[in-house]
């Protein structure tokens, strides 16, 4: 007699698959950031990041869909910690975090994003997108800043001595 074992064979491709799926986890950013993190599946703060990068963004969002969780934890940049730019023109992409092009991201605090030479969080050309519970404080332009989009939601975040007497922006 010939015995088949299809009942076992789609038993264990399934528990092959759920054991694959429960391995995929956010990816867990703290501590030095010297080059720009670009994040592709959904990331969070497990620790203060201090942002070492110049000229570019600390970080930036790969793909669409994608949440970044600060978690309460705080981004620190490279602006003056009193004045944010010390009465100098910014210098440019030097975002906390940066948004360009990609639709449905969200950003979520509670999270201080603090002392970047441009804005604290950026969105460029992004739809569809939420930043909630954010604090902005001391960055060189704008704490949050929005280009180009649609159907955004910027709800329930805090934006404090931001700008520079070059280029006066400042909140929201």
């Amino acid at each position: 007699m010939i015995r088949s074992n299809l009942v076992g064979w789609p038993t264990a491709f399934l528990g092959a698959l759920l054991a694959c799926a429960g391995g995929v986890r956010a990816a867990d950013i703290g501590g030095t950031i010297s080059t720009t993190l670009t994040i592709t599946e959904d990331s969070q703060l497990v620790d203060d990041v201090t942002c070492t990068v110049t000229g570019a963004a600390c970080i930036t969002f790969g793909a669409a869909g994608v949440t970044l969780d600060l978690n309460g934890f705080t981004m620190t940049g490279l602006a003056d910690p009193a004045t944010a730019c010390s009465g100098v023109t910014p210098p440019g992409g030097e975002f906390g975090i940066l948004v360009n092009g990609f639709n449905n991201v969200t950003i979520r605090g509670p999270g201080l994003v603090q002392r970047f030479r441009a804005q604290g969080v950026q969105l460029n050309g992004s739809s569809g997108s939420t930043v909630r519970d954010v604090t902005s404080s001391t960055n060189c332009a704008s704490g949050f800043q929005v280009n180009n989009g649609s159907n955004n939601l910027l709800e329930n975040n805090v934006s404090v001595r931001n700008a520079n007497p070059v280029s006066a922006c400042g909140g929201i």
